[in-house]
C-alpha cells in the first residue's frame, strides 16, 4: 500500500501542497479530483520523486521511500503517466515501448502479452512512430510503457485530457481491467467527475493545495464535489 503522510511540497516560497494524506490500496483505484493549478499534479510528482516534499512522509509497501529518487521508486515498482503523455515521437511504437525496460533486471525485458490484449490497437502499429498517433492512440502507449515495467502502483496525470468522450468510455474499462487482472494500486488525478466516479473506488478533492473532501465512492456527492470543479 502507499501511504502519504501529511506532505508539503513548495516550488520556491510558493506551497503547492499543504498537509496532504493519501492511501493508495492494492486493487483499488484513488481518484484526486480539482481545478486546473490546485495541486493535481504537484501531489503526483511528489509521489512519483519528481519533485522533492519538505515535510511529511510516503512510504510504499512498508517502505519509507521519502528520499528516493524517481529511478529508484521505479525499480521498487511504481510507474508514473504524466500529464500530457511525453512518449517520444521519433521512436516506434515499439521502441517507445521498450524504454519501459529501464527499471527492470535484463531477464525480464520482454513485452508482456496483456499490454496488446488490453491495448489491441497497439500491435498493429509497432512500426508507426510515436508522433503520428492521435491523442488517443498516445494515451494507450504511454500507459501500455507503463505496463512494460510490471509496476505495483500506477499513477496517472489527467488520463483524459485532450480524450474523445468515446475513447474516454473505452480508456475507463481498460483502467478497470488493469485493476481487477493486475491487483494494482492505482492514483488518477481528473477533471472530469463522470470519469473518475466510473472507476474510482475512492475519491479525494483538492484546493489549493489542500485535501477537502475524502470519501468512498458509495459515499460521494457529485453535487458537492462539482462545487470544486466548476470555473
Amino acid at each position: 500500500m502507499l501511504n502519504a503522510n501529511a506532505i508539503d511540497l513548495y516550488y520556491g516560497a510558493a506551497q503547492a501542497l499543504r498537509a496532504v494524506s493519501l492511501k493508495a490500496e492494492p486493487g483499488k483505484v484513488t481518484c484526486v479530483l480539482g481545478r486546473n493549478g490546485v495541486g493535481k499534479t504537484s501531489l503526483l510528482d511528489a509521489l512519483a520523486g519528481q519533485h522533492p516534499i519538505t515535510r511529511g512522509t510516503i512510504t510504499w509497501e512498508g517502505n519509507d521511500i521519502t528520499a528516493l529518487r524517481p529511478p529508484e521508486r521505479a525499480r521498487r515498482g511504481i510507474a508514473y503517466v504524466p500529464q500530457g503523455r511525453e512518449i517520444f515521437p521519433l521512436l516506434s511504437v515499439e521502441e517507445n515501448l521498450k524504454t519501459g525496460f529501464a527499471p527492470l533486471p535484463r531477464e525480464e525485458r520482454t513485452l508482456p502479452d496483456d499490454v496488446f490484449s488490453l491495448f489491441p490497437v497497439l500491435k498493429g502499429m509497432l512500426r508507426r512512430r510515436g508522433g503520428d498517433l492521435s491523442g488517443g492512440q498516445q494515451q494507450q502507449l504511454a500507459i501500455g510503457r507503463a505496463l512494460v515495467m510490471r509496476p505495483r502502483l500506477l499513477l496517472l496525470d489527467e488520463p483524459t485530457e485532450g480524450i474523445q468522450p468515446s475513447i474516454i468510455k473505452d480508456m475507463a474499462r481498460t483502467l478497470k481491467r488493469i485493476r481487477d487482472e493486475r491487483g494494482l494500486s492505482i492514483v488518477v488525478s481528473e477533471q472530469v467527475l463522470s470519469f473518475a466516479l466510473d472507476i474510482a473506488d475512492r475519491v479525494l478533492v483538492i484546493e489549493n493545495g489542500e485535501i477537502v473532501r475524502d470519501d468512498a465512492r458509495d459515499a460521494v456527492d457529485a453535487a458537492q464535489i462539482s462545487k470544486y470543479l466548476s470555473v
